[in-house]
């Protein structure tokens, strides 16, 4: 991934729509020092609208993020879908300037002498955020061994369960029962 990949050049946009397109893999993430992604496939659309001063970009990533399962580790592909509206505003950011503008676009501050957007944290931003909390495979697609091996570390050490008398949350179960 080359340095200027990912950049819009904000001096000399010219008036009207201009739209740019990149690719994300797993170099991208890597520069950023991920290693919970385990490989990409993203495509990125920004869509830049210039008008006077005021500058519009409205970003599109779509494909597909590699990740570890959470419970048997496995492989696991997460869809990613994301669009997002933002706003460009020159200078540093203001702690009491809303984080939206008045069309529900977020606000990227810029210093005034950046003749450049640096779209890279952003899109690795989005495509981070788009990932679920818990990341696991759908009922029954997990590996079966090592889900049947999950199962086994629920036993008591003599492999017996535990006797419900032992448990203080038993008495709890007969409430539950019709």
């Amino acid at each position: 991934m080359e340095k200027n990949d990912f950049l819009i050049p904000l001096n000399g946009l010219a008036s009207g729509k201009t739209v740019y397109r990149w690719t994300a893999g797993r170099e991208f993430f890597d520069g950023f020092g991920n290693s919970d992604i385990l490989d990409a496939s993203l495509e990125i659309a920004a869509e830049v609208e210039k008008s006077g001063q005021y500058i519009g970009v409205d970003c599109s990533i779509k494909g597909t993020l590699t990740v570890e399962c959470d419970r048997c580790l496995g492989e696991l592909d997460l869809p990613v879908d994301v669009s997002e509206r933002l706003s460009v505003k020159f200078g540093s950011d203001d702690s009491d300037a809303q984080a939206l503008d008045e069309e529900g676009r977020e606000i990227v501050f810029v210093p005034a002498d950046d003749t450049d957007l640096d779209m890279r944290q952003i899109v690795y931003d989005y495509a981070c955020l788009a990932m679920p909390m818990q990341k696991v495979h759908a009922d029954g697609e997990c590996d079966p061994e090592v889900v049947s091996r999950l199962g086994a570390g629920s036993r008591s050490g003599d492999g017996e369960s535990p006797d419900a008398e032992e448990n203080p949350f038993s008495a709890l179960g007969s409430i539950f029962r019709s």
